[in-house]
């Protein structure tokens, strides 16, 4: 009783750090391209699911007050004066730096990634997470704790002694825990201490299997040579891409996170790692986000493509295809990494939310509104990827040519929209404008034959119909600005895509207005944007201020689109990780982390500064057939 006391004491001391509960932004994610681990700055993890993305995690503090409700596994020194951590370059590989007053360590944490043919000839794990923790200078006492637990929090886990270490039965799977020294069990899980001098290492390894036995290498230089293998993969994978501009540090990290978030089985890209984290510390706006939503398609392809990613961007449009077989020609809002419609939204009652921002969610509500905008979505992302085939295949024409049908017959229908709000279905400008696109992409893909038998005079009809409402029932004279729904006078930031799609072009008098009534109406101080108006407020959507230096930078407006980029940069965590809101008032990081929509924003910014630096040609100008194309070097 009385070293279990000790114990308590010993963790507190590493809480006592955590005035509350971590930030969002303190957090650092490790993953192996199947799922995504999140560990604080202080060495604990407190997020991760397995085998994938939307399963049940075994540890989930991020989403409870009371650590040991939810389950976590911390590695720390016992007495810490500062931390600090970073990724070692251009990897997935995340360090922690702790700083005492007898010395300091390093943790190493990482998902062991290699090809799949050094997997096939190893026999290495499906699933493992390796720690390592270093004493570099002096001498640290360590504290480890590990605390799983199953179902959300909502059931303990039985850990028993194997040869092999300690294993779990968890559902369908085993975890086993090994280490390099002795662990002990109690109530709550594993502990250990031991005192470290300078040069000495501890290592730990958590596998996953849904097979038994399961072929458990060695610690010591078998965890070493993974460390190493794992950095050069992830360096290697970096190193393809082609960008070259000022921004280069900032988009391989968002790149590194977005293959981090892309599940390789399927080529799915989810569209977080976590659920529940709010959008408003407190309220209910928390939203389970470990799907993958159509709506980011065409900037995902954006990325992949614009940065030399092409067999990510193969696997991606591949997946959205084959995704969507079951449903075309009708189009669901998300979809599991499998390809399975999202399942139905539910809320968990043991769990009392991040900073006691509840409900907590699982599932996605939106899996049942009508959003039309993502029509245009995988038709824009498929043209973006056919600049680099020379055709589609009949059956991938034959998907294509019946998505532009359904918008053809659909498109003048009110929907939920872009930003799903579960408050009714309206007009919105712009499901409108990418149901345009939806229809001038197919008809560039058929004059350039990469697809045959589009029906030509339908698709320029309703196309040339739908221009001609946004241009007449969109826009508001009395604003002098697009606005969010037909007849309407509300503002969203999705108004600033307009010229991205060749709709209209950035320099033209309406979008230069429109601009300015965006910024007037939405702005969060001199760089962030709202995504919309509500109260109470939520935080700045961080995408949408990446739209505004896109739109500068079709409009000419270069200078002060690098400005605006390098302040928004400053909004991402000590890693380079961007959540998917930020608060305006203290720059605090809000709602589900890393979020992949951020990261494709910042790196499609990054890739219309450098291409209209260079004179070429948006995108869109060449995957449409209607465009209205900003010219090199306009002036704003």
């Amino acid at each position: 009783m009385a070293s279990l006391r000790r114990l308590a004491i010993i963790y507190s001391v590493v809480l006592s750090h955590l005035d509350q509960a971590p930030k969002i932004q303190d957090y650092g994610a490790i993953g192996d391209c199947r799922t995504v681990a999140l560990i604080s700055r202080y060495g604990s993890i407190d997020w991760l699911c397995w085998p994938s993305f939307d399963c049940p995690p075994i540890f989930a503090a991020l989403l409870d007050h009371d650590k040991e409700k939810g389950g976590y596994w911390v590695i720390a020194p016992v007495e810490v004066h500062k931390f600090e951590h970073a990724y070692v370059r251009n990897s997935n590989v995340l360090e922690t730096r702790f700083i005492c007053s007898s010395g300091s360590a390093t943790l190493t944490d990482l998902m062991p990634v290699a090809s799949e043919a050094f997997k096939r000839h190893n026999l290495i794990p499906d699933h493992e997470l390796l720690r390592q923790i270093k004493c570099t200078v002096g001498q640290v006492e360590i504290e480890v704790r590990f605390c799983p637990r199953s179902n959300y929090g909502s059931t303990p886990v039985n850990i028993r002694s194997n040869p092999w270490g300690w294993r779990m039965d968890v559902g369908r799977g085993i975890y086993t825990l090994r280490g390099s020294i002795p662990l002990f069990i109690d109530d709550s899980g594993a502990r250990a201490t031991a005192s470290l001098k300078q040069g000495d290492v501890l290592q730990f390894s958590l596998t996953y299997s849904e097979e038994s036995p399961t072929v458990l290498p060695a610690l010591g230089e078998r965890a070493r040579n993974a460390i190493e293998r794992s950095i050069a993969w992830w360096q290697q994978w970096a190193n393809i891409s082609n960008y070259k501009g000022p921004y280069r540090e900032a988009v391989t990290r968002s790149a590194l996170a977005l293959k981090m978030l892309a599940y390789a089985p399927s080529g799915a890209v989810v569209a977080a790692a976590t659920t529940s984290l709010p959008e408003r510390i407190g309220d209910t706006l928390n939203w389970d986000y470990r799907y993958c939503w159509l709506r980011d398609a065409s900037l995902t392809i954006r990325a992949l493509v614009g940065l030399g990613f092409m067999d990510e961007a193969e696997s991606f449009v591949s997946w959205l295809l084959q995704a969507t077989r079951l449903t075309q020609p009708e189009l669901r809002i998300l979809y599991s990494v499998f390809g399975r419609i999202a399942p139905v939204e539910r809320e968990l009652k043991n769990l009392s939310g991040y900073c006691d921002s509840s409900p907590v969610r699982i599932g996605n509500g939106a899996r049942d509104q009508l959003q039309l905008d993502v029509y245009g979505e995988v038709i824009d992302a498929s043209a973006q990827y056919a600049q680099h085939i020379s055709r589609f295949d009949r059956s991938t024409q034959k998907v294509l040519i019946g998505l532009g049908n359904y918008v053809a017959r659909n498109w003048d229908r009110p929907d939920e929209g872009i930003w799903e709000p579960r408050s009714g279905r309206r007009n919105n400008t712009y499901s409108r404008l990418l149901c345009w696109t939806a229809l001038d992409r197919l008809l560039a893909l058929d004059e350039k034959a990469v697809i045959s038998g589009a029906p030509r005079e339908l698709f320029r009809r309703e196309r040339d119909r739908i221009r001609r409402q946004i241009e007449t029932r969109a826009w508001n004279q009395e604003l002098e600005s697009y606005v969010s729904t037909l007849d309407g006078d509300d503002l969203d930031a999705s108004l600033l895509r307009i010229p991205w799609y060749g709709f209209e072009d950035a320099c033209c008098p309406r979008m230069q207005s429109t601009y300015r009534a965006v910024r007037k109406h939405l702005g969060a101080g001199d760089d962030l944007l709202f995504r919309y108006r509500r109260e109470p407020s939520e935080g700045a959507f961080g995408i949408c201020g990446f739209w505004a230096v896109e739109h500068l930078a079709l409009s000419g407006n270069l200078q002060e689109a690098h400005r605006e980029f390098d302040q928004l940069l400053k909004y991402g965590n000590g890693l380079g990780l961007f959540a998917e809101e930020i608060d305006p008032r203290t720059g605090d990081a809000l709602g589900n982390f890393p979020q992949a929509f951020t990261h494709v924003g910042l790196i499609s910014a990054a890739l219309t500064l450098a291409e209209k630096e260079r004179g070429q040609e948006h995108p869109a100008a060449k995957t449409g057939s209607d465009v209205k194309s900003s010219s090199p070097g306009a002036a704003a």
